[in-house]
């Protein structure tokens, strides 16, 4: 791959700071909710899985993560879905918004305020995705070179050490499959989750160009509505 957006490593830090005032809580039950209408199981069931150990992460209380996979059978919970909104950032960066919303007439007229308050602006569907590639993303808690190869043996596409840690890509189908045979490899796994990963980063002009690009990642991270957020802007 072309590079891992310095944008994920941040706003894991700053996912970790929320978790502390329950911010990030709503998203999860939210993902955990969308994840469960597929099978209640998750042993059957990897989106769920996936979603249920994200939220365990985060240190969700059980009883929270179990509210969410209910709302499935509850007739009276608002209906989610899923939304992924496209834009545009200081600078010309490309930026990706997932949301999961019980009402897009609530999420839309949010997002475009985030960014147009922020010097950037929502894009037509298609014109920024084709910049980024949807991939399983797992992080590992080793480095070295035995480590890439037990990291590339256990079935990833490509494998990168950044900051002492492996940035594992995978196929979204396989995600699951090869982040167990990392853990059943010995290997350390931090996270693995499902992100747009930028075919190309795009070098800022200058710091306050950077700033300007943090500050409406934020403002969009910071929606309840939204979920993830994915840039190619390399942010140093």
């Amino acid at each position: 791959m072309s590079g891992h957006s310095k944008w994920s490593t941040i706003k894991r830090e700053k996912g970790a700071k929320d978790a502390k005032r329950g911010a990030v809580f709503t998203k999860l039950g939210n993902q955990i909710a969308i994840a469960a209408r597929s099978g209640t199981d998750p042993n059957m069931n990897p989106s769920l899985a996936m979603a249920i150990e994200k939220a365990r992460q985060a240190n969700m209380p059980k009883d929270n993560i179990q509210r969410s996979i209910d709302r499935v059978a509850d007739k009276n919970a608002a209906v989610l879905e899923e939304i992924t909104y496209e834009g545009y950032g200081p600078g010309g960066v490309g930026i990706i918004i997932e949301a999961a919303t019980d009402n897009r007439n609530r999420t839309l007229p949010e997002v475009k305020t985030a960014l147009v308050k922020n010097g950037g602006r929502i894009a037509d569907a298609g014109s920024v995705a084709f910049l980024f590639t949807r991939k399983g993303v797992i992080r590992v808690a080793e480095s070295g070179e035995d480590a890439l190869l037990g990291v590339l043996d256990a079935g990833a596409e490509d494998a990168s050490e950044e900051d002492g840690e492996i940035i594992v890509y995978t196929d979204p189908k396989e995600l699951m499959k090869v982040r167990d045979a990392l853990a059943q490899a010995g290997l350390k796994v931090e996270d693995a989750e499902l992100q747009y990963v930028p075919n190309n980063l795009i070098e800022l002009a200058d710091d306050e160009t950077s700033e300007k690009v943090m500050k409406v990642l934020d403002a969009l991270d910071d929606l309840d509505d939204v979920v993830n957020v994915h840039t190619n802007a390399d942010l140093k």
